[in-house]
This record gives structure tokens, sequence and C-alpha cells, in this order.
């Protein structure tokens, strides 16, 4: 992943938002028909809902997300579900840490 790829999927504070929201999805997402909201992650309804946004705009944003690795997802019946990508974000904090 470049770097320019990661940082704008760091310039929204939409997206910000989602992967704060991810970080612990059983204190900011009810729970879900299908799919565990921490093994399997939060359907992008539910995050387009919280962000109220169109799901259209949720899956922009989270298709943004996943081209940084930040986040991956899920097929679970006619859903997408998103869940962040912990050793990705790892590595990330260690790259800028070492751009500065």
């Amino acid at each position: 992943m470049s770097m320019v790829t990661l940082m704008r999927a760091l310039a929204s504070e939409k997206r910000l938002q989602i992967l704060e929201w991810l970080k612990a999805p059983q204190a900011h997402f009810p729970p879900q028909v299908d799919g565990d909201l921490v093994r399997d992650g939060v359907c992008v309804v539910l995050i387009a809902r919280k962000l109220e946004v169109a799901q259209p705009t949720a899956t922009g944003h989270l298709q943004v997300l996943a081209q940084a690795d930040l986040v991956v997802s899920k097929r679970i019946k006619q859903w997408t579900f998103y869940r962040r990508n912990e050793a990705a974000i790892r590595r990330v904090r260690g790259q800028i840490a070492r751009s500065l």
C-alpha cells in the first residue's frame, strides 16, 4: 500500500470515525441477525445508519479504507460486513512514526 493511499484513507473524519467505532463494535452497534459483530464485522447498513449517510456513501468510505488495507470485508448472504485489520493498523502506525 502506498503512503498516498493511506493518507487519503485517513484524511476523512468520517473514515476515522468508522475506524474508531469498529475498534469496539459491540459498544457502538446493535446486535445483527447475520454475522458476529467482532468476528465477522459490522454490516454496511448499520455503519451507514450510524454515519447518517446513504448506504452507497458509506460503502464508498469503506472501500477507501479497504484499499488502504485498514479494514477487511466479508460477504454473508447479500450483505457486506467490515472489521478492522488490526495487523495492518499496527504496521501503519509504525510506518507513520518512521516517516515523521
